[in-house]
């Protein structure tokens, strides 16, 4: 219990990972290793910097005094300067040389684009547990019949397993999208206030050679084999669209399958995991709501928005740098992966215990199979020597006339009307023969067959645990 605000994402939804990368303590590290890896460079390179001053900043590259940091903060109101300054008493051998030709963006932008590279590698393993368990879902389900809606309304058969794959390939439509971003990402390198690496000219003595070199190095260090080719004092803000509109699209596939499970929960044909113990509302006791997939439907609202932040800024950044990205920044893109980061464990908990009640499912389809068989039907007719669109005149009549008696509460007598027109010249006896379920699912199977063979590579060895959540 504290006094204090927190954020839902950090106390009730998001991963230790998650929370620990984007930690004050990390990006601090980060900066840190950023320093290092610069007086490193500059050092091989022959700038005028010793191989002590290098390993005692690497000695104490874990030695961090926050309360130093803050103090000198309030005083000089500049936290990279606060962080040179705490580091530098410490290390004060190389407290002359930390920073050395170097803004502040040297470590702000960089240190960002390592901890989210790292955020969207991880993302990239939790999706995958997603995958895999609609994966297994698919397979066992792939040839269930049951009914298929459009504008939620009853239409053709499907199979359930069928159902989970477009499920599946929202998800792999996105993790196209996370591959590309993270393979996609530079690094800022150190490029001096405007970008101009122009205090690097004069450290170097107008040698260039060796100023791309000591880019090259610093990028290696942290695992990025490019730099941006051009850059004000920023990388350029569009990565952080990219990113977020690419958090977004998992926000949006994991909604379309929550809401459809909703839909399906309300009608008792699919349900999410319920606990022995959870209770479902605090007045009706009876409750099993699907609170799970309400929760991500509600956090992927709130990602979708969230992304909104980043093209807003990116759009309003003036010339070679404003400051009024800094303070969304810090906001939106740590919240949009610790939110990316929670639905994904609700979607893994969802898919690794989602519940499938036959019984349901099937007296669903035995209610509406005689109309989904009309056109099957139909056509036995006309074989027989029947006229095609009086035919289908017959059906659409006794089609409403049994749509009404079963809005009145009665049992559907399709087959029953038709089979006292005389013009449609199948038995009753006849057409029940004809309302086996497995016949009007289509390729259903074979196409989850395919599908899951197509896919099977990128979910081979994915552990599919079920994350923990809290309810």
């Amino acid at each position: 219990m504290t006094d204090r605000y927190e954020s839902p994402l950090s106390s009730r939804y998001a991963s230790e990972y998650m929370l620990k990368l984007f930690s004050q303590d990390t990006r601090i590290r980060t900066w840190r290793k950023l320093w290092v890896s610069l007086a490193k460079a500059e050092h091989a390179l022959g700038l005028n910097i010793t191989d002590a001053q290098v390993a005692e900043l690497e000695a104490h590259l874990e030695d961090i005094d926050y309360a130093v940091a803050a103090a000198r903060e309030k005083e000089v109101r500049h936290d990279v300067m606060a962080h040179v300054y705490a580091y530098g008493k410490v290390a004060p051998s190389a407290a002359g040389i930390i920073h050395l030709g170097a803004t502040s963006c040297y470590v702000t932008d960089n240190a960002d684009i390592v901890l989210y590279r790292d955020g969207l590698k991880y993302l990239r393993g939790e999706l995958l547990k997603v995958v895999a368990n609609l994966r297994d879902f698919a397979d066992t389900y792939k040839a269930l019949p049951t009914l298929g809606y459009t504008h939620y309304q009853p239409a053709q058969l499907v199979t359930v397993g069928k159902r989970a794959t477009l499920w599946m390939q929202d998800l792999l439509s996105d993790l196209e999208e996370l591959d590309f971003v993270i393979d996609n990402m530079k690094f800022l390198g150190c490029r001096g206030t405007t970008g101009t690496e122009a205090s690097f000219l004069d450290l170097f003595d107008g040698d260039t050679a060796k100023i791309d070199e000591m880019n090259r190095m610093i990028s290696r260090d942290f695992g990025f084999d490019k730099c941006f080719s051009v850059c004000g004092q920023t990388y350029p803000r569009k990565l952080d669209s990219r990113i977020l509109n690419c958090l977004s699209s998992i926000a949006q596939s994991c909604y379309r399958m929550a809401n459809d499970i909703r839909l399906l929960q309300h009608d008792r044909q699919v349900e999410e995991p319920f606990e022995k113990n959870q209770i479902g509302s605090s007045a009706m006791a009876y409750k099993r709501n699907p609170m799970r997939c309400e929760r991500i439907c509600s956090l992927s609202r709130y990602l979708m928005a969230d992304a909104m932040n980043a093209p807003m800024t990116a759009s309003t950044q003036w010339l070679e740098r404003t400051l009024d990205d800094s303070a969304n920044r810090r906001i939106s893109l740590p919240e949009g992966f610790l939110c990316c980061d929670a639905v994904l464990r609700l979607a893994q908990n969802v898919t690794d215990g989602l519940h499938v009640n036959e019984k349901i499912v099937e007296r669903t389809v035995r209610e509406y199979l005689p109309f989904i068989a009309t056109e099957n039907l139909m056509m036995e007719a006309v074989k027989r020597g029947g006229d095609r669109q009086q035919l289908h005149e017959i059906i659409r009549r006794c089609s409403m006339e049994a749509t009404a008696r079963m809005k009145n509460g009665e049992s559907c007598d399709l087959l029953e009307r038709l089979a006292k027109e005389k013009e449609f010249t199948l038995t009753q006896e006849e057409m029940e023969s004809l309302l086996t379920p497995s016949a009007y699912i289509g390729r259903c199977p074979e196409q989850v067959e395919r599908f899951l063979r197509e896919t099977e590579a990128l979910v081979s060895g994915i552990d599919r645990g079920t994350a923990q959540i809290n309810l």
